[in-house]
């Protein structure tokens, strides 16, 4: 489990085509102290596998579905990349619960600056919007960030000088695609809600045989 709070800002080093899958070379000073073959690491919200580690950097394995599913399949040698370790047993929620598990993806429709911070609004798949509300917690690239305006088919963020100066989100540009991970609760939420309108329906029918 990851929090949406970006450690580092890392890079792509190398990219090799392995046909039905891709193999990154990532380098991130801090997200590889102390990495191990089978660790977990989010990048821009993906969760990935180490496969090997030297140094300050690591490689992973991306399956095609994955290439297909994320914007991870548009990074090239020197791409900029969000990195995140999984949070530890103990440690502080600072953003929200992120899975890792990315459930689409979005393109940036525009960025208005401001003096002190900046409005970034992003496109948002239909199947995706019933669950993002104003307010409410969205993953963006790996970032846990709070909606400000949530639209039929689109959202807004409010990014801080931080956010813009330690995240990929300082960096995109309008049509660049961004990783969307809705917040798990509200998917639960739903599908409990869901169930229990199927038993009360269940039960009702049954009352009238």
């Amino acid at each position: 489990m990851f929090t949406g709070i970006v450690e580092e800002l890392g890079e792509v080093t190398a990219v090799e085509n392995l046909g039905d899958a891709a193999r990154f070379r990532l380098r991130g000073p801090v997200v590889t102290q102390g990495a191990q073959h089978g660790d977990s690491i989010a990048v821009n919200g993906v969760c990935l596998t180490v496969v090997e580690h030297e140094g300050d950097e690591f490689t992973a394995d991306v399956m095609a579905e994955t290439l297909k599913r994320s914007s991870l399949g548009v990074l090239t040698t020197g791409s900029r990349v969000n990195l995140e370790r999984p949070t530890a047993v103990g440690a502080r929620l600072g953003g929200h619960i992120v899975q890792g598990h990315v459930d689409g993806t979005g393109t940036i429709l525009a960025r208005t600056p401001s003096e002190h911070w900046e409005i970034v609004k992003v496109s948002l798949p239909a199947d995706l919007a019933r669950y993002v509300v104003e307010k409410g917690s969205i993953t963006v690239d790996g970032i846990s960030l709070t909606v400000v305006e949530a639209g039929a088919d689109h959202f807004t963020v409010s990014l801080i000088p931080t956010t813009l100066a330690l995240t990929t989100l300082g960096l995109k540009k309008p049509g660049d695609p961004v990783n969307l991970e809705v917040d798990v609760v509200a998917k639960y939420v739903e599908r409990l809600l869901g169930d229990r309108a199927r038993r009360t329906g269940d039960d009702t029918r049954g009352a009238g045989e």
